[in-house]
């Protein structure tokens, strides 16, 4: 596979990161550590379920992929969650676009073996957990990093300015890690979702 001659967009700048701790046992965060998660987007943002899946039931509408950019990625440490390291060089970063009909409901980037991603993103548009779980593959997928991120690259096609919600993960077989994926989710999953955060009484 060769890499896309598009330029990869700069990451997310974090405003706020949930503590590791916190981020494994399925919470923000403790009481008064960082804004408080309404239950809805805390199943989105922490739970280990698709959000392909979840975009799909909330809306009713099939997730279509709008590839912005595939290309090594010689420097990861530079912008990269350190899970990154553990994943073999060289490496592979992909930038998406995630929407149901006209609405655009995530940004997403991922990294790759170069080897790995020739084998699973053949199909490009194909969103990854589809390619991923093709055959009934079995995956598993660990949380390990929820945040408030300021994105200015993304307010044009989320219609509305950050900051947004964020979280990475990585997919393993058979113990072995496959990928990292960061998501960026647009304020408009409150559609559905309700407010992303409330006050405590």
């Amino acid at each position: 596979m060769q890499p896309d001659p598009q330029p990869l967009w700069p990451s997310p700048l974090p405003l706020w990161r949930a503590a590791a701790e916190a981020v494994a046992a399925g919470i923000s965060g403790a009481p008064g550590e960082g804004p408080a998660l309404s239950g809805p987007w805390r199943l989105l943002l922490l739970g280990d379920g698709s959000p392909t899946r979840h975009l799909q039931s909330l809306t009713g509408l099939p997730v279509e992929v709008d590839v912005i950019a595939m290309a090594a990625d010689a420097d990861p440490d530079r912008e990269a969650p350190l899970e990154v390291e553990e994943l073999e060089p060289p490496l592979l970063r992909r930038q998406v676009w995630l929407r149901c009909g006209d609405t655009t409901l995530a940004w997403a980037e991922s990294w790759w073996n170069q080897r790995e991603a020739e084998q699973h993103l053949a199909q490009r548009s194909q969103p990854i957990w589809r390619s991923l779980t093709a055959n009934r593959a079995e995956l598993y997928r660990e949380v390990d990093g929820l945040a408030l991120v300021q994105a200015p690259a993304l307010a044009g096609r989320f219609g509305c300015q950050g900051p947004y919600w964020s979280r990475h993960y990585r997919f393993f077989r058979q113990g072995r890690e496959l990928t990292v994926i960061r998501e960026v989710f647009s304020p408009h999953l409150e559609q559905w979702l309700g407010p992303a955060t409330h006050t405590p009484s």
